[in-house]
């Protein structure tokens, strides 16, 4: 199959006006300007028209479970406000409200242009069925936590790695999340790191989201700190160092780790990071959601660090008047020009593309267009100048003309 389109965009290499994609089987076998393009009688030529043919998104962080809180939550005046709430809005859901939530999400990611995400899973029954309901590469990181079940981390890991070694799929895998430092043990954390370096797992953990959570561990104190020793938490943790340098205690910093949000930073906890090759996932609405302080993009890729970009759920979504937000890579990459002016176009695209590729261990596969990967790729319209070509993508609001995965359409082209 060759694909014909205005631009091509395969973001690890510039732009090419009038180019060509020439797909075999699921991967890419060469990209290049139509006119250079060497082809023969057998292959099936698609024209695509006046469109953007770039990779399809890479949503590093989101909790398809929730789609269907959408607009539900209003905006707290503190996070310890905001757990309460969506921990007494999940009390009245059942296993079926949960998968149409999972299942609707998928589709809301799909029409929106991502292919593949990473998806925070707290209710594993969910698996395998939802899998195959959707053409999406998932990556379903179970969920872990412990603290109100007071059950021991080695019977909470033995559960999940069980769950994980029955799960067996040619496109979706299971992972590993410990839920966060402050609602999982210690214990739990360093049982996780050393399953996962043996196993070659990736795994994915909040951690620094508020200011609660930082100055619980940095202080040992705070309403986060207070609210979890009443609920029996043994905080001897605490007032040893930022959240971050928490993990790090925890040998659970590496480069098979996925540190989410990392909004709240210590002195030395961007170099700590990027020393030890952490991949950061940044979810600007659900940032914009919470009324965080500005997130440290600059500070963070100074040290090195690999920043990625994700949709986190839409019960940390705003409302936009009277409709009801959906999960959108798109909206994210706005949201993130708004807030951060001196963040690039470029930058942008390779932090929702190339740089969540390489988060989760498929830099080379997926997040770009080039010989050997993955045939995952988008179309958007497309009316201006190749020199403003970035920008017109971010810039795109609604869903995508097309969408191929792994070489089959999961949204046809119209015509």
């Amino acid at each position: 199959m060759i694909l014909r389109a205005k631009i091509i965009l395969p973001i690890t290499a510039p732009p090419i006006e009038d180019g060509a994609v020439f797909i075999a089987g699921n991967k890419i076998r060469s990209v290049t300007p139509w006119k250079n393009l060497r082809r023969s009688t057998n292959e099936k030529i698609i024209d695509l028209g006046e469109v953007i043919l770039l990779p399809g998104l890479v949503n590093s962080h989101c909790h398809l479970d929730y789609t269907d809180m959408a607009g539900e939550l209003p905006p707290p005046k503190t996070f310890t406000d905001w757990i309460a709430a969506i921990t007494a809005h999940k009390s009245g859901w059942s296993y079926s409200d949960y998968a149409q939530s999972w299942l609707r999400g998928a589709h809301q990611l799909l029409k929106t242009g991502s292919t593949t995400v990473a998806d925070i899973e707290a209710m594993p029954d969910l698996l395998p069925e939802v899998w195959d309901a959707t053409p999406l590469r998932i990556f379903s990181f179970l969920e872990m936590t412990g603290i109100k079940s007071r059950r021991s981390p080695k019977d909470i890991l033995r559960e999940a790695v069980e769950k994980i070694e029955s799960l067996r799929h040619p496109r979706h895998r299971a992972m590993l999340s410990p839920h966060a430092p402050y609602s999982t043990l210690p214990e739990l954390l360093r049982l996780t790191a050393k399953t996962i370096l043996k196993r070659n797992w990736r795994a994915c953990i909040h951690v620094g989201e508020s200011d609660q959570e930082f100055e619980m561990f940095q202080h040992a104190r705070g309403e986060m700190h207070d609210w979890l020793a009443r609920n029996g938490r043994d905080n001897s943790d605490c007032a040893l160092g930022s959240p971050i340098a928490h993990l790090a205690r925890q040998k659970l910093l590496g480069e098979n780790i996925l540190a989410i949000h990392a909004n709240n930073l210590a002195r030395n906890d961007a170099g700590l990071l990027a020393k030890n090759k952490t991949h950061v996932v940044h979810c600007p609405r659900s940032h914009d959601y919470f009324n965080h302080s500005k997130f440290e993009r600059a500070r963070l890729a100074a040290a090195g660090v690999n920043l990625c970009l994700g949709t986190d759920s839409l019960a940390t979504t705003r409302k936009i008047g009277k409709q009801k937000p959906q999960l959108d890579m798109f909206a994210e990459m706005r949201s993130l020009a708004a807030a951060d002016k001196t963040v690039s176009p470029e930058t942008i695209l390779q932090m929702a593309t190339v740089n969540g590729a390489r988060a989760l261990g498929l830099a080379g596969k997926i997040g770009e267009l080039a010989k050997n990967a993955s045939a995952d790729l988008i179309t958007i319209p497309f009316a201006g100048k190749i020199s403003r070509v970035h920008e017109k993508v971010w810039e795109h609001n609604g869903n995508v003309t097309a969408s191929m995965i792994e070489g089959r359409w999961a949204i046809p082209p119209i015509g």
